[in-house]
């Protein structure tokens, strides 16, 4: 399954729980589901994680949790930008939060 965003394909969504490292160089959202549809509650990129723990270390997972309710809820959805820098991808994501504003940005 994928998810148009703008013009790209994210992959996903998957329970943010399925989620397993290594993950690099990409755009991620997180999402609440809410019966049949998904909503965007949060934007980010990363360069590289081997860390596990990545998403519930993350300094807005409170949020994300709040949001959806609970960590059931959570879903995550990315899209790989290899030999990307962090300034495309930051460009991408702010290209994403101003149209979307989700909560957790």
């Amino acid at each position: 399954m994928t998810l148009q965003i703008l013009s790209y394909e994210f992959l996903g969504p998957i329970k943010l729980s399925e989620w397993g490292p290594p993950m690099e160089q990409v755009i991620y959202i997180l999402l609440n589901r809410t019966k049949d549809s998904f909503q965007m509650i949060y934007v980010g990129e990363s360069e590289k994680s081997q860390d596990a723990d990545f998403f519930k270390k993350h300094e807005k997972s409170k949020c994300w949790i709040d949001s959806a309710g609970s960590e059931a809820n959570l879903y995550l959805s990315v899209y790989p930008m290899w030999d990307s820098t962090p300034d495309e991808r930051k460009r991408l994501a702010g290209k994403i939060i101003h149209k979307y504003k989700p909560s957790c940005n």
